[in-house]
């Protein structure tokens, strides 16, 4: 599987899928022009993983900040995330947030709540 790597920009997160490393991360602020075509490789790229995933897949998501519609698309990313773990493969979800930032916290326990895989919360220093 090919490794996606995107560069972060005001706009949009860095993206690191890498299936041999059984790595996903998501860094920096998700406000796309189109958050669908904007995550759509992403999508694809994990249903192409969820076919033969690594026996441990860790995953990092430090956001910043992120839109509405980014927020169904990170979903949709978490739900392919949940067929894995629910395939009998470990994954490790942490989710970043800055100290003080009450918002990002509620947001991880929100997207674990519906997704049913135990989230780290990790604080970070602003």
């Amino acid at each position: 599987m090919e490794h996606i790597t995107i560069e972060g920009t005001p706009k949009t997160p860095s993206i690191n899928f890498d299936a041999q490393a059984g790595k996903i991360e998501i860094k920096g602020r998700s406000i796309p022009e189109n958050s669908i075509e904007f995550y759509r490789p992403l999508i694809e790229w994990l249903e192409a993983y969820t076919l033969n995933p690594q026996k441990i897949s860790e995953v990092n998501v430090q956001l910043e900040y992120f839109n509405t519609s980014s927020s169904k698309c990170i979903l949709d990313v978490f739900k392919k995330l949940e067929m894995i773990f629910k395939s009998g493969h470990e994954v490790i979800i942490n989710w970043y947030y800055e100290e003080d930032d009450e918002d990002m916290l509620e947001a991880g326990e929100d997207y674990q709540s519906i997704i049913r895989i135990p989230f780290k919360m990790i604080e970070v220093q602003e």
